[in-house]
C-alpha cells in the first residue's frame, strides 16, 4: 500500500478504465462531472445502491475511486488547488480534501456520499461547477437540468 496521494491518483485512473468500459469517457474536465452523476443515476435509487448494479458490491472503494476522480478533476482544472492528506491517520482516506488556493477546502469524498444518500440534490456537476466557477473559463451546461429531471434550475421558482 502506497501513500495516500498514490493511492488517489491510482484510483482516480483506475475509475477513468472502469468508465471507458461503460463508453462513459472521463477528461478530468468539470464538464465531465455530469457523467459522475449519470453513474450514480444509473447504479442507485432512493439513497442506495441498485442490486446488481455497479455500486452494489465494494461501494466504499467505489466511492473512493470517484471521490478521488472528482478531487483530481478539481486539482487539474484550479491552479494552486491541492490534495491534503495524512499518512498517518489511521482513517486517513475518510479525512482527505481540497485546498484551493483563496484557503477554501472541499471535501469530495464527503459530497460524494451525500450524493449517493440523497440522489441529484446533492449533483456533482452542480457542486463542482460551483467550486471551480472562479477559476475556470467553461459556461454552465444548462442541459444539465434536463438530464437531472428539472426544467431549471432548483433555486428558480419562476
Amino acid at each position: 500500500m502506497g501513500t495516500l496521494l498514490e493511492d488517489i491518483k491510482a484510483q482516480s485512473a483506475w475509475l477513468v478504465k472502469a468508465f471507458d468500459e461503460d463508453y462513459m469517457y472521463l477528461d478530468y474536465s468539470i464538464h465531465s462531472l455530469i457523467d459522475i452523476d449519470r453513474f450514480f443515476n444509473k447504479h442507485s435509487k432512493n439513497g442506495r445502491p441498485k442490486r446488481f448494479g455497479r455500486l452494489s458490491a465494494n461501494v466504499g472503494p467505489i466511492l473512493f475511486s470517484i471521490a478521488a476522480y472528482v478531487g483530481n478533476c478539481f486539482i487539474e482544472n484550479i491552479k494552486g488547488a491541492k490534495w491534503i492528506t495524512d499518512d498517518t491517520d489511521p482513517e486517513g482516506e475518510l479525512h482527505i480534501y481540497i485546498r484551493l488556493p483563496d484557503g477554501s477546502e472541499v471535501y469530495p469524498l464527503d459530497k460524494v456520499t451525500k450524493r449517493l444518500k440523497n440522489g441529484t440534490e446533492d449533483s456533482i456537476y452542480v457542486y463542482g461547477f460551483w467550486v471551480a466557477e472562479q477559476y475556470i473559463d467553461e459556461k454552465f451546461d444548462e442541459r444539465y437540468w434536463r438530464f437531472a429531471g428539472r426544467t431549471k434550475p432548483w433555486w428558480k421558482f419562476w
